[in-house]
């Protein structure tokens, strides 16, 4: 598509390379699995023990300096087995929920509504160069708007075949154009207020209302849509008046830009325009039902389900077309319920050992006399670093929120916040980490070696740590949520 690769060998190497490296890595489900032997073996080690709870506003708390030995209850071989089937049955309306909304928004993308609606900004930008300077930003700012209210993830491997042409046709290069898409997606992922498959899962099992703190995560949102904005568009600026600053300056001299002759365009029929304010409408739908009508999992469920439907009614697809594109976005969304599951598992499996309560009280003993300021960053770290092993937001949460939510009441700090520091954690590295499949997969597509990419993207990287750093302390410091 992107034309001849007679000078690309030491970039392919160079991929090559990247690629092999992602590939010795175990896979995450073979590393939950390995960690669930673990557990297996620490419910053998660690002594058995349980905190008191009590209900306060309607959750259960633990009862701090309430923790106390109980008897033993190592786990076997038959608990092993078992555990991916108990962690299912624990995690079932969540695993229906990514289900159901992977195959309605895949039937919302068959219809090309998406496509044609990026597509017109790139006829605008040919007919009025001077709206350049803010077409971009305005891009950006609607795929941040998209991981922060559903997610937006694997979608941007199709988004970023329409994105890449549009940064060359706007003068930029390739590098500017993957990251309209994906660092705009991905700075919402980071710093959302109401996505469903990070924020709604991690405050589900946080025992916290729906969309709970909106106020507080639109600002974080504003922040961090605002700092890849300006970082995206600086290094854009400097493309504009010297081409030969691009990092992939040579790699985009061999691409082929035929399909971006206007014939090639979608047409934004009405079919489409009536699609997308049926995604508008959805969107504001779920933001005032969560927020002010306690909707949760079932009614969002419906709501995407709902969306799916009307989006195959009003566009040309035929019920089969419609059905099939429902099967594409359900099986895609296979691995994350796999995740879910067999992470569920892990928990299951110390539960009834009763170690959690242990590990708790031994983190909370050996975090005490530290600053809050301080233990809320070490989760931020936390929750990072073990992105790297569980590439998955909706898995990670279920991972690690029944541990952090309880640990962050015994430690003083809101579960809002605990939540805040998983959601940065899992946000900011899923743009960096070669363990990620989206990554990785844009990467190839587009054409970018690794190396390239983690040059251009790791001094962003770095500012929005330091950034999400600071945000997690006025909740400390400053206000209670």
């Amino acid at each position: 598509m992107f034309g001849s690769d007679r000078h690309s060998k030491p970039n392919e190497k160079t991929r090559s390379n990247a690629m092999k490296l992602f590939k010795k890595f175990p896979d995450t489900i073979v590393i939950i699995m390995a960690i669930m032997i673990v557990f297996v073996l620490l419910t053998w080690i660690v002594p058995a023990g349980e905190f008191q709870r009590a209900e306060l506003n309607g959750r259960q708390v633990i009862v701090a300096g309430s923790y106390a030995r109980v008897e033993a209850a190592p786990q076997g071989i038959g608990a092993f087995f078992q555990a991916p089937i108990k962690g299912f049955i624990a995690a079932a309306q969540i695993i229906g929920f990514v289900f159901l909304v992977g195959g309605a928004f895949s039937i919302v993308t068959r219809t090309g509504a998406i496509d044609a609606g990026l597509q017109s900004i790139i006829r605008l930008s040919e007919r009025k160069p001077g709206y350049r300077n803010w077409i971009v930003p305005l891009i950006i700012t609607l795929f941040s708007l998209g991981g922060a209210t559903f997610g937006m993830s694997e979608e941007i491997l199709v988004f970023v075949l329409i994105t890449i042409p549009l940064g060359i046709a706007l003068g930029y290069d390739s590098l500017t154009g993957v990251a309209i898409s994906f660092v705009g997606a991905g700075v919402g992922f980071a710093g959302a207020f109401i996505n469903p498959f990070t924020i709604g899962v991690a405050q589900g099992i946080a025992e916290l209302p729906p969309a709970s703190g909106m106020g507080y995560r639109l600002i974080v949102w504003c922040i961090t849509t605002a700092v890849g904005v300006i970082y995206i568009m600086r290094y854009a600026g400097r493309i504009v008046k010297d081409k030969k600053k691009s990092l992939v300056y040579d790699i985009d001299q061999e691409r082929d830009l035929t399909h971006m002759d206007p014939a090639n365009h979608l047409e934004f029929t009405r079919a489409r325009k009536l699609t997308l304010l049926f995604l508008l409408a959805a969107l504001v739908l779920l933001v005032i039902g969560v927020g002010e009508w306690d909707w949760y999992i079932n009614e969002i469920s419906a709501l995407f389900v709902g969306l799916g439907v009307a989006a195959a009614i009003v566009s040309p697809l035929s019920l089969d077309e419609a059905i099939e594109a429902f099967k594409e976005g359900a099986k895609d969304m296979m691995v994350a319920a796999l995740v879910i599951g067999l992470a569920r598992g892990l928990l299951v499996i110390a539960e009834e050992g009763h170690i959690i309560d242990t590990i708790l009280n031994g983190i909370a003993t050996a975090s005490e006399g530290l600053p809050q300021a301080i233990t809320v960053e070490i989760m931020f770290l936390f929750q990072s670093c073990l992105n790297f092993f569980v590439p998955s937001g909706s898995g990670q949460a279920a991972l690690t929120m029944p541990v952090m939510a309880p640990l962050s009441d015994l430690l003083g700090i809101s579960r809002q916040t605990a939540v805040l520091a998983f959601q940065f954690g899992d946000g900011l590295s899923n743009m960096i980490i070669p363990t990620s499949g989206v990554t990785m997969g844009i990467l190839a597509i587009a054409k970018i070696p690794y190396n390239i990419w983690v040059r251009w993207f790791l001094p962003l990287f770095l500012i929005l740590c330091l950034v999400c750093a600071l945000l997690l302390l006025p909740p400390l410091l400053l206000f209670s949520w």
